[in-house]
């Protein structure tokens, strides 16, 4: 196992940047580090869910890569890569770029065209794929309720670790708060469990969690930073509060198109990440400007 600090800390799934054309804009990828950077977070987590992998093309996500790789090299943040995908060889390709350019974790979902049939066959998947970066921690990506892949993660953690020998932890955007306690319990706490369900998040750290990876923690970092000094000071009554503002941002997000209105919030802050790509529908200007106002109506014009 490659030397490997656990996750302490909000960690960003970043968004993907286009420009108006659609096309990559990796010119974004600076500004939107510098915020990240100015609010606090712990690392970012490049090309996953939030960054429409599936709708990049393998050169896009290479190239995305590599920019964010530039952008963080000699700062503090730290840059997880998403390499998963539904072909093998894709996947190990992106995995060992990443550990080129020194990426400090990978992570993967599962294939979810051709779904693996069983923990064993996952595990087969994983460990060939976590081959091609044996520098690189890995860290299994379990989000079952978009790849429709639903083993036991605590199976996994058991089973894993004797044919991944770089496992580091799972990436866990999953609401089963009884298996995350005992993810954590796994051989003494050896594993890094990330949380990935900003709006579960102070259920997940009184739990014991202490790293987590999500979307809202582009443009929503200070509300949950607050929360996180507030539960460190047993001082839990601020957290609730600031947990609840996060669950009415999310719903707000939820209710007009979840990533067009991240975008959104984004312009918002100060840094154009550009609009979405199909099948997620961009906003029209009279949509735009209709969740501007209930934003700035749920937040202030200042946001989080």
């Amino acid at each position: 196992m490659p030397a490997h600090t656990p996750f302490n800390g909000l960690v960003p799934a970043v968004l993907t940047p286009f420009d108006a054309a659609g096309a990559l804009n990796l010119s974004a990828v600076e500004p939107h580090a510098n915020l990240l950077a100015r609010d606090g977070v712990a690392g970012v987590f490049v090309g996953g869910t939030t960054g429409e992998f599936s709708s990049l093309t393998q050169d896009e996500r290479l190239a995305l890569t590599t920019r964010w790789a530039a952008v963080v090299k000699g700062t503090p943040t730290r840059l997880v890569v998403h390499v998963g995908a539904n072909c093998l060889a894709d996947a190990k390709h992106l995995a060992a770029h990443a550990n080129m350019l020194g990426a400090d974790a990978i992570s993967a979902v599962a294939p979810s065209y051709f779904k693996p049939k069983s923990l064993d066959v996952l595990i087969q998947w994983c460990a060939e794929l976590a081959a091609a970066a044996p520098q690189t921690p890995f860290y299994f990506y379990d989000i079952p309720v978009l790849t429709g892949v639903a083993f036991s993660m605590l199976d996994f953690l058991e089973q894993a670790p004797a044919r991944i020998p770089t496992l580091a932890g799972v990436k866990f955007t999953n609401p089963d708060l009884m298996t995350l306690q005992r993810m954590l319990r796994v051989s003494g706490g050896r594993f890094d469990v990330l949380f990935g369900m900003d709006e579960q998040l102070l259920a997940a750290v009184v739990l014991g969690a202490r790293g987590a990876v999500g979307s809202g923690y582009n443009f929503a970092a200070p509300i949950y930073n607050r929360l996180l000094a507030a539960a460190r000071a047993n001082d839990f009554e601020t957290a609730r509060v600031e947990q609840y503002r996060g669950v009415e941002l999310v719903a707000l997000l939820m209710r007009h198109g979840y990533l067009p209105a991240a975008k959104e919030v984004m312009r918002a802050r100060g840094v154009d990440l550009g609009s979405v790509r199909l099948p997620h529908a961009a906003f029209t200007p009279e949509q735009a400007a209709n969740f501007r106002r209930e934003y700035e109506q749920l937040l202030g014009e200042r946001g989080p």
